[in-house]
């Protein structure tokens, strides 16, 4: 996956880790980036192009594909925190996180994957977690929600091989975005998460664990 004159699109990409993936592709040479955002108003990276795009909302989903039938870099970065646990927490809070994390994501991937195959494979970047691997009391929605999508990202991974699409999972520990900004824990710096997460790509690599508590994390699993 060669970054340089890719056509990329960004979800999420209004703060955090999607700003930065954003910025640092069209820094790296990317022909155009798309970058959508339930509120593209506040988009403010110079040179990108805005779409809305609410990832749990299929017609939203639809309408970006139909906008962006060059893309052959798709990075979704789009997520939420609700910040509770699954025995005690709020039921309608804890599904949305499903919503978003898997099934949206899943719509984005279903959407653009035949985009991706015409336009010559491509790649896909699913940005997850250290909770993907690991409960944390508090936020164990989010976890499950990011171990059902990091099952996802295996699993279209061998569903799109066959049309030469590349499909990367990114685990990192938390970054110090918005999300994160309640959580008093060592956090990552959001762009040289970002800068490895693409030059993990350029190197063909299926799997970016940013930081020592993802690749802890994993190697636990084996115990």
């Amino acid at each position: 996956m060669q970054i340089s004159d890719s056509v990329a699109l960004v979800t999420g990409a209004n703060r955090g880790l999607g700003r930065h993936f954003a910025q640092q592709l069209l820094e790296r040479g990317a022909r155009k980036v798309y970058a959508t955002a339930r509120t593209p108003e506040r988009v403010d990276v110079p040179g990108v192009q805005v779409l809305r795009l609410d990832i749990t909302d299929p017609s939203q989903v639809a309408a970006a594909a139909a906008s962006a039938p060059d893309v052959n870099l798709l990075v979704n970065n789009a997520g939420i925190s609700t910040s509770q646990n699954l025995v005690t927490g709020d039921l309608e809070k804890i599904r949305l996180e499903m919503y978003t994390h898997f099934f949206g994501t899943l719509d984005v991937i279903r959407a653009f994957a035949p985009l991706l195959g015409t336009n010559g494979g491509g790649a896909i970047l699913n940005v997850l977690s250290v909770l993907s691997w690991a409960p944390f009391d508090g936020a164990n929605a989010y976890s499950a929600a990011k171990a059902a999508q990091w099952s996802l990202t295996n699993a279209v991974r061998v569903e799109l091989a066959r049309q030469g699409t590349l499909v990367t999972g990114l685990h990192l520990g938390a970054a110090d975005t918005d999300m994160m900004a309640g959580w008093d824990v060592p956090k990552n710096d959001p762009a040289a998460v970002v800068r490895t997460a693409l030059d993990g790509l350029e190197s063909n690599r299926t799997e970016v664990l940013i930081d020592e508590a993802s690749i802890q994390a994993k190697a636990a699993l084996a115990r």
